[in-house]
């Protein structure tokens, strides 16, 4: 039977094969596609719980490598996905665009951030506590868009991704206000750990606000043990970033 047309912006229209739960306090996962000028952008979206303070965070979530498609699915295996995916409810809005095969995450980080303010726009979302995460692909991903636009995001979570090398002090320095989550694999033998060692240095040597975390016998794919964690979860909706006033 074919759908009747959504009657919903372009933005908020969930795909044909998004399904329908019962029984739970929120939606489910559902996959959505945002129209940019650089084509489609389809993303997983979740719904903060009918019972959670509102407005309320937003976790924006970019995928890895092998994760890149067509097929939203393949998002909802593993890691953050997965988790929210499991989840009856969460105190948070949730929202995960895929990119195609070809593309990196600078190719599309324009349409990220047009994603993110239509969604700040169409959902209860409090502006000073968006979360940007992601998982290797998705951490480089983090970087770039994160040092453009500094004063957008309360936390970062980079998982499992190569720390950036061509940062200069100047966009290192645009970043100290955010607090940073960054998690790796002990023996994830794509990452050197002395890397990131001396990267989570330089940053907090300019005041940057980061937290390293090793699990020493995990490798590159740690992503289900990480954003499973209830701590990082409770930090995840405990970030707030706030205007400084200056009183002359």
């Amino acid at each position: 039977m074919p759908h009747a047309p959504c009657p919903m912006p372009h933005a908020q229209c969930p795909m044909p094969n998004a399904q329908i739960k019962l029984g739970v306090t929120t939606m489910p996962v559902q996959q959505r596609s945002y129209e940019t000028n650089n084509g489609s952008l389809p993303y997983l979206f979740s719904p903060v719980s009918d019972n959670a303070n509102k407005p309320a965070p937003l976790v924006l979530f970019l995928h890895g490598g092998r994760d890149r498609g067509t097929d939203l699915n393949v998002l909802l295996k593993w890691g953050l996905p997965r988790f929210v995916d499991l989840s009856d409810s969460l105190p948070y809005v949730f929202a995960a665009p895929q990119i195609p095969a070809e593309q990196t995450w600078a190719d599309r980080a324009d349409d990220v951030l047009a994603l993110l303010d239509e969604l700040i726009a169409s959902q209860p979302v409090d502006p000073a506590r968006v979360i940007l995460a992601g998982f290797s692909l998705g951490s480089a991903g983090i970087w770039h868009i994160a040092a453009l636009h500094p004063d957008r995001f309360a936390g970062l979570v980079p998982v499992s991704g190569r720390v950036p090398k061509t940062l200069e002090e100047s966009e290192l320095a645009a970043l100290k206000d955010i607090p940073v989550q960054i998690f790796q694999g002990g023996q994830d033998k794509n990452l050197p750990v002395e890397d990131t060692e001396h990267f989570v240095e330089r940053l907090r040597k300019v005041g940057g606000k980061v937290d390293l975390t090793l699990l020493p016998e995990g490798d590159h794919f740690i992503a289900d043990e990480v954003y499973g964690d209830p701590k990082l979860q409770q930090w995840l909706i405990s970030q707030s970033r706030r205007e400084i006033s200056v009183v002359a």
